[in-house]
């Protein structure tokens, strides 16, 4: 996925040529002017093709980002305890490593920000991805190893109610309402997140997963748009109209299929796993 491009001011966000502008200065590259160092920057294919960013978004219509890759100031960021506490790592991350700095990485939906992220860990440290995987035939463990680059890229195929817009609809089998709704993105993930922390100290767990997705994913059922009346129907909403309503989503959103097969050497089964994003992903050595 490599561009054409070398990145030639990879330790300071913007363009050279934009702060060139803007200071009237020239501006160094200290990598290539101190140590002959020109690092290439990769093109991350956006799954979702840039059509659910507006006309004032730098993402619309575009069918890839620019990235640089991972350095010793994004291990920072993987290590900091305060970005940690705030569950602002990955969008931090992504946002460090993005060449286009209009671009926000809350604003990116989940499919975009997960193709990012696993461009940044292969650039960063490897396509070879080991971690511990439960089997689904007899719940035994095994260490795994999977070869990030070939988990396939799901495209965008369903075009929006309005080009540019992040919103899709559906009708529901039984009740026959027209649901229209959303592809989460990096704020709306970060908001359950922290909803599902709440419940978790509440004692409550994560017992409300499904309704609380579907609050942030619906935006309108039939006419109503108001929130509240949504919420009663959400949790109201019968199961086969749920279920049906979970399968549509999954099979339609954009993103990395983070599943792939594996082997259990303990009963020697062959099942597909989604691949569990564990601290090995972005610490290699760290489950090790």
């Amino acid at each position: 996925m490599s561009g054409d491009r070398s990145n030639n001011d990879i330790f300071s966000g913007g363009a050279p040529g934009d702060r060139a502008k803007m200071t009237g200065m020239p501006v160094r590259n200290t990598m290539k002017d101190d140590f002959g160092l020109d690092i290439p920057t990769e093109l991350v294919p956006l799954p979702s093709g840039g059509k659910v960013y507006g006309p004032d978004s730098p993402l619309h219509g575009q069918e890839a980002v620019e990235i640089r890759p991972m350095t010793a100031r994004e291990e920072d960021i993987l290590t900091s305890r305060a970005l940690i506490k705030k569950g602002t790592v990955i969008t931090e991350l992504i946002r460090s490593c993005l060449v286009d700095k209009r671009i926000d990485p809350d604003k990116l939906v989940s499919g975009d920000r997960n193709a990012i992220m696993t461009s940044l860990r292969i650039t960063g440290y490897g396509s070879d991805y080991s971690v511990d995987v439960e089997c689904p035939n007899c719940t035994e463990k095994s260490k795994q190893c999977f070869d990030l680059t070939q988990l396939p890229l799901k495209m965008l195929e369903k075009d929006p109610v309005n080009t540019g817009e992040n919103l899709f609809t559906y009708t529901l089998p039984f009740t026959k309402k027209v649901i229209k709704y959303k592809f989460l993105d990096g704020s709306d993930e970060n908001q359950i997140s922290k909803l599902q922390e709440r419940s978790k100290k509440s004692g409550t767990k994560n017992s409300n997963a499904i309704t609380l997705r579907y609050r942030f994913q619906i935006q309108a059922v039939g006419d109503i748009t108001d929130k509240t009346k949504i919420q009663m129907f959400i949790r109201n909403m019968p199961a086969k109209d749920s279920r049906a309503l979970r399968k549509h989503i999954d099979g339609i959103e954009p993103g990395i299929q983070m599943k792939a097969w594996m082997e259990c050497p303990h009963c020697g089964e062959d099942s597909e796993v989604r691949m569990p994003l564990g601290a090995s992903f972005f610490w290699p050595d760290a489950d090790g």
